[in-house]
């Protein structure tokens, strides 16, 4: 897969997530898989007013490439403000635009992310705007439309293409199903036959088995996984292990999963360089981490420890708790 100059070894990405797809995340995704990664969103308001924490939200590993930076807004010239501060110094490959967040803060307050669905023309003038902007590729995240009687996805794909984007990722969903439901591949179809850039689906992929089944049904160019991949990283490979194979991995070893997610919180504590604030974010990460492992007895109980560690001995300890049932 080729998004615009920018080459994907594989079919598979880390979708991005507000809160969650910060470096470490990124890192971890990457080195259990992931293609592409996914930066959380960032707002192009944040930027022009110069927002501390909207800055910070911009910083970029090395071993992360090939990674998109997202951005979001509804004004075409914060876009263009936005768009050229982070062409001069945001060390991403790819700038996406996210047309598709349902939460009410960014799509009713903001009338940002899956609210430009309804205004396919202001869509066209921010892609065309951040295209002429930049010299990295542009792409778009969308949903299927606001609610199920303004589908409009194929239309604002087109739009899309038109104005010089040089991918798109479409969830299966309207605005209003939030996360509901199935998402449906049928309308992501749609979007594939009716443009010429890449496709990437969204919604509902959990496996080697969904990856290769909406793969197949939509001929879509590759596939992104997003909540699927909460605490479970290893899904990327072990997806690209069915699709090669047709076989399904072992789940990691209980050594491999410690190792990973004490990993994951040392990454965030030196992002965060404050160990308190990191484990209180690490607290969601660690009961994601939780599902993936076999059931026992305790896990329900250290799933609620898990909303309380304040430190990282606090997470090792969880952590032997359970290796000792």
């Amino acid at each position: 897969m080729k998004i615009g100059n920018v080459e994907i070894k594989g079919k598979l990405v880390q979708g991005p997530m507000a809160g969650v797809s910060n470096p470490p995340f990124r890192l971890i995704s990457k080195e259990k898989g992931a293609d592409l990664v996914c930066a959380e969103m960032v707002s192009v308001e944040g930027m022009t007013h110069n927002n501390k924490k909207t800055f910070s939200m911009l910083a970029v590993e090395k071993k992360e490439h090939p990674m998109s930076m997202q951005i979001f807004g509804n004004d075409v010239e914060s876009f263009i403000v936005a768009t050229k501060w982070i062409d001069e110094n945001v060390d991403c490959d790819i700038i996406d635009l996210n047309i598709g967040c349902p939460a009410p803060k960014v799509a009713v307050r903001s009338a940002s992310g899956s609210s430009l669905l309804k205004t396919p023309e202001l869509i066209y003038d921010i892609v065309k705007a951040v295209v002429e902007n930049t010299s990295k590729p542009v792409t778009a995240k969308i949903r299927l439309g606001w609610d199920k009687e303004s589908v409009n996805a194929v239309e604002v794909s087109k739009l899309i293409e038109k104005a010089g984007a040089s991918g798109i990722t479409v969830h299966g969903r309207t605005r209003s199903e939030f996360y509901s439901g199935h998402a449906d591949w049928e309308k992501i179809k749609e979007v594939k036959e009716a443009v010429n850039i890449p496709v990437i689906g969204n919604g509902d992929v959990i496996d080697g088995p969904s990856a290769k089944a909406m793969l197949e049904l939509t001929g879509c160019d590759g596939v992104m996984i997003s909540r699927g991949c909460q605490g479970n990283p290893w899904i990327f490979r072990e997806i690209a292990h069915y699709l090669e194979t047709g076989e399904e991995l072992a789940k990691p070893s209980f050594e491999e999963w410690k190792e990973t997610v004490l990993k994951h919180a040392k990454m965030l504590i030196d992002y965060k360089q404050d160990e308190g604030s990191a484990i209180r974010e690490f607290r969601k990460h660690l009961t994601w981490y939780f599902a993936v492992l076999p059931k026992t007895e305790i896990l329900n109980q250290l799933k609620e420890e898990a909303n309380k560690i304040n430190t990282f001995k606090d997470l090792e300890e969880i952590i032997e708790k359970y290796k000792e049932v």
